[in-house]
């Protein structure tokens, strides 16, 4: 079974949104499944799979810029924010983390729903994790002296 994960993160690579299609299917397909659950930002970074008039008009619409590089066959370049589009490694840190589990990364399910549901369950464990994360971080922060915290916010955050 080939399948493809579409998915939402946050800016931290915390998952949102998940949603996944047969792996030859168009990344289109995933970008109309997700785009009703977008939550209120203002920019979003996708690859060049996800470059359509159609999709950027829907960004437009929803009042997000779109930082997606433009498909090689365009014949007029598009224009797009490089030092931002940078940041897309925290999409891949996430993908990353949930292939640390096993099921997901030998994509051991055969039925999609059941492939699914298996990456649900790390994307919580990932979600929970990373939120005790910041938690210990704000403990260690209260026990410092105030004219630490502001260099060490910096630093973390």
């Amino acid at each position: 079974m080939n399948a493809k994960l579409h998915a939402i993160c946050d800016c931290k690579g915390r998952p949102l949104n998940l949603f996944v299609t047969a792996g030859p299917v168009s990344d289109y397909i995933g970008a109309r499944a997700l785009l009703g659950t977008l939550p209120k930002v203002d920019w979003l970074l996708g690859d060049r799979g996800y470059d359509a008039d159609w999709f950027r008009d829907a960004l437009k619409d929803k009042g997000i810029h779109a930082c997606i590089p433009g498909r090689k066959q365009r014949k007029t370049p598009l224009r797009y924010d490089r030092r931002r589009y940078k940041r897309r490694n925290r999409i891949e840190i996430m993908f990353g983390r949930l292939k640390d589990w096993r099921r997901v990364a030998t994509r051991h399910d055969r039925c999609p729903k059941v492939f699914l549901s298996a990456i649900a369950l790390a994307a919580v464990v990932i979600y929970w994790l990373l939120i005790l994360n910041l938690e210990a971080r704000a403990e260690r922060l209260e026990r410092l002296p105030p004219d630490w915290v502001a260099v060490l916010l910096f630093l973390f955050f």
